[in-house]
């Protein structure tokens, strides 16, 4: 039976399925933000808010989509086609795909997976791609998602990243790969001032120190 464990409403999210040692157990990589980020939300952000949507599917697909067996294999598993155009997103029945290369993409689900179950996303596609030179890794270990937003959110990211965030030339449905100082981060605009970042697990902790820190003078 799983027993979930809410550590705080800000980023620590945890859960246990079964007793003992024997239990599995998930944290999110900001555990160790926990106390920056309470402090970061207790204040009621308005110009500038981050929090982490922790336990996302996240896979990483390869394929090619001059191969309609693949195609078709996405759209039953997904509920869209993989996009084609660079940098470009596709959404799906609780999925979107985003374009990383010309063969390669990220499927990320749009609710956390239970922890007491292994994520279904990889076992879906695996079997979808039988007989197909195509592959699905589920890569959702090694990174975490957050979720940014606020009328000084494109100021704060162009602190320490590269890219033209004006919306008339990078906004919905779009998708980037870029950097933020020096942690690299797949970049999702929602619209408005809001955007999602998929970021590595070992520079989490870095990721959100740096934000936070480039937000401060910003927020006063």
């Amino acid at each position: 039976m799983l027993n979930e464990i809410r550590a705080s409403a800000t980023v620590v999210d945890r859960a246990i399925s079964g007793q003992g040692l024997s239990g599995t157990w998930q944290e999110s990589p900001l555990v160790g933000t926990d106390a920056l980020m309470k402090v970061h939300q207790s204040g009621s952000p308005k110009a500038f808010r981050l929090i982490e949507r922790p336990f996302l599917e996240l896979v990483n697909v390869r394929g090619d989509t001059r191969d309609p067996a693949f195609v078709k294999s996405i759209q039953s598993v997904i509920g869209c086609a993989p996009p084609e155009k660079a940098n470009t997103i596709a959404r799906g029945n609780g999925y979107t795909m985003l374009w990383l290369g010309p063969d390669e993409w990220l499927v990320q689900s749009d609710t956390a997976h239970d922890a007491a179950r292994p994520a279904p996303l990889e076992a879906k596609l695996r079997d979808a791609f039988v007989g197909q030179f195509s592959a699905a890794v589920d890569i959702g270990s090694g990174y975490t998602v957050l979720d940014i937003d606020g009328p000084k959110t494109r100021e704060v990211l162009s602190r320490g990243c590269p890219l033209d965030l004006h919306p008339k030339l990078f906004g919905e449905g779009q998708c980037a790969q870029s950097h933020f100082f020096k942690a690299s981060m797949t970049i999702v605009p929602l619209g408005g001032d809001r955007y999602e970042l998929v970021i590595r697990r070992s520079f989490a902790d870095y990721f959100v120190k740096m934000m936070l820190d480039a937000a401060e003078p910003l927020l006063s």
